[in-house]
């Protein structure tokens, strides 16, 4: 099924969206959804499957272009209220205290948050290089945070 009819809304969606990736989108929502009423038995004519997801494909699309209008109408009429914030305004990392405070974690613990976040590893390639379980340095990673969060916070000094 797939392989017939998703070259067909992907077309449709590359016509009505103009987006590749909006068009990837819309293939698997309307394919996944035609799973979901072939499986429930609420398609009444099976044989017409093919007009029945390119009516399915032309109902999303113009739900996602009622719901882009109605956003930037939204954004149109509310502008003036939204809050100016520049990041000039947002908060200011304090690298002083962040780098005093994973100094203060283990060496376990700062090994698994330079893995996960600096080197951007799961938690098994992170388990994998530790000698640990996944579940293990999901834990040693959850406690971490909680350390260092609130020693950034000053209500308790990780140590």
């Amino acid at each position: 099924m797939y392989s017939r009819l998703a070259p067909r809304v992907r077309l449709y969606g590359l016509r009505h969206l103009r987006d590749e990736q909006s068009a990837a989108d819309l293939t698997q929502q309307v394919l996944l959804m035609t799973i979901e009423r072939l499986r429930g038995g609420k398609i009444r004519e099976p044989e017409r499957l093919a007009s029945f997801v390119l009516g399915m494909s032309r109902m999303v699309v113009l739900d996602l272009k009622r719901g882009s209008r109605r956003r930037a109408r939204a954004l149109e009429q509310f502008a003036d209220d939204l809050p100016r914030v520049g990041l000039a305004d947002g908060p200011r990392l304090d690298t002083e205290r962040l780098t005093a405070c994973l100094e203060r974690l283990g060496e376990r613990e700062r090994s698994v948050l330079v893995l996960t976040f600096h080197s951007e590893r799961t938690a098994f390639e992170v388990a994998q290089e530790l000698g640990l379980t996944a579940a293990n340095v999901r834990v040693i990673r959850h406690r971490a945070l909680a350390r260092l969060r609130l020693c950034m916070t000053g209500e308790e000094p990780a140590s």
